[in-house]
């Protein structure tokens, strides 16, 4: 009996000694830990930086929520969405420049030749019946024709500045006749600049010029024309679309006016996939459009294990007249008065729903377009938190219980 005593009491003594030798050391770390200086860092920690401030902490600015509408993707929502989602230089600057009735502009070099039916006139010889004058339109718009003057010649069509020298020199030659010709049209003319093989400036001629014969002018584009965006200014007014759109769309190839200044940028598509999906990062389109059921596909589907069927959600700046259609006027009316504010571009921040336990999602999916610079975010289920909190418990239980053990 008196064996088992002393095997007891020393068995007990033997679990006290190794809880306090584990406490002895956890405390060690701790202390070893706060001092930093036994301890490999590559920079300040966050309280550090934060007390480092002028009041002893972080300033915290006023907090300003972002305004946003969360809407379910329905095929009505997929549809206004593919419909007016993307941007038309149609819509923004019509059919284009008419290219038939060209006016003279200032630079214009022009060829005017009168013809008289007396042999000695003012512009004819007993030897040529004719004389051709050349003149450069002057930053006035005027030109200087002998005997009649200065002409104002910007503005005029050929026909109307024919009309009137010949008008002017009606009294002074024997029956002219005039001739009005453009040697070279400097005010009608284009730039082509940015990512195309060779950027310049192209002329205008009669005929209507389509942006896409404009941009072969200066060489075509350098990179795929669905990582290319097409940039054009026309006075006061700015699109931009997609160099692949415009070629699936003819209707968006409207015709180029003098002046107007083409710029194309290469900006591959891409998109930025988070949260419960096999693969989380930025992904590129290398296509003009992509579906949502794609995307998903490309981030190689939802991580089954925690992912959340209903939570599918789309973050994304979108263009007023969409907007508009999505939620409606009223809808749009109350968000502005809430506070929605557009971006630099013109777009507001919304937020598109899909529940893939609905079949008629997987239909819905693939009409729904993934825009550039789109967010696509898969939420993780509600029981995945629970089984998260069991792990973080299960740890220290399964410490104390080796300790006990001891």
């Amino acid at each position: 009996m008196s064996e088992m005593r002393q095997t007891l009491k020393y068995s007990s003594k033997k679990q006290l000694f190794a809880r306090v030798s584990i406490m002895t050391l956890v405390a060690a770390s701790i202390s070893v830990a706060a001092g930093c200086s036994a301890v490999p860092s590559n920079g300040p920690l966050a309280i550090e930086v934060n007390n480092s401030g002028a009041a002893g902490s972080a300033y915290t600015v006023p907090k300003t929520n972002v305004v946003f509408d969360v809407v379910s993707v329905d095929q009505r929502v997929a549809n206004s969405v593919t419909t007016l989602g993307l941007p038309s230089l149609v819509r923004t600057f019509g059919i284009g420049g008419a290219g038939g009735q060209p006016v003279i502009g200032i630079g214009d070099e022009l060829q005017i030749t009168i013809f008289e039916a007396g042999a000695d006139g003012l512009f004819s010889t007993s030897e040529r019946k004719q004389t051709t004058i050349p003149v450069i339109v002057q930053p006035d718009g005027h030109g200087q024709i002998p005997y009649a003057g200065t002409v104002r010649f910007a503005g005029k069509t050929l026909e109307g500045a024919r009309e009137e020298i010949s008008a002017a020199l009606k009294a002074k030659a024997v029956e002219p006749d005039v001739i009005v010709g453009m040697s070279k049209n400097t005010s009608r003319t284009a730039s082509v600049q940015g990512d195309v093989r060779n950027p310049n400036i192209i002329p205008i001629g009669l005929s209507p010029l389509p942006l896409t014969s404009a941009i072969a002018m200066a060489g075509g584009a350098s990179k795929a024309p669905y990582d290319t965006y097409v940039t054009l200014t026309r006075g006061r007014k700015t699109g931009t679309v997609l160099l692949q759109s415009i070629i699936d769309n003819p209707k968006d190839d409207i015709n180029i006016s003098p002046r107007d200044k083409i710029f194309l940028t290469y900006d591959p598509q891409s998109f930025t996939i988070l949260g419960s999906t096999e693969k989380s990062g930025k992904i590129q389109f290398q296509a003009s459009t992509i579906s949502l059921v794609e995307a998903t596909a490309m981030a190689g589907g939802a991580n089954l294990a925690i992912a959340d069927p209903a939570g599918y959600f789309i973050f994304r700046y979108e263009s007023e007249a969409v907007y508009r259609e999505v939620v409606g006027e009223s809808r749009f009316r109350q968000l502005l008065s809430k506070g929605m504010m557009a971006n630099k571009d013109g777009r507001y921040p919304i937020v598109y729903r899909i529940d893939m336990n609905d079949p008629q999602s997987y239909i819905v999916t693939q009409s729904f377009p993934i825009r550039n610079k789109d967010v696509l975010y898969l939420s993780r289920h509600p029981a995945t938190d629970f089984a998260i909190f069991v792990r973080m418990i299960g740890g220290p239980v399964g410490v104390a219980r080796n300790i006990q053990k001891l």
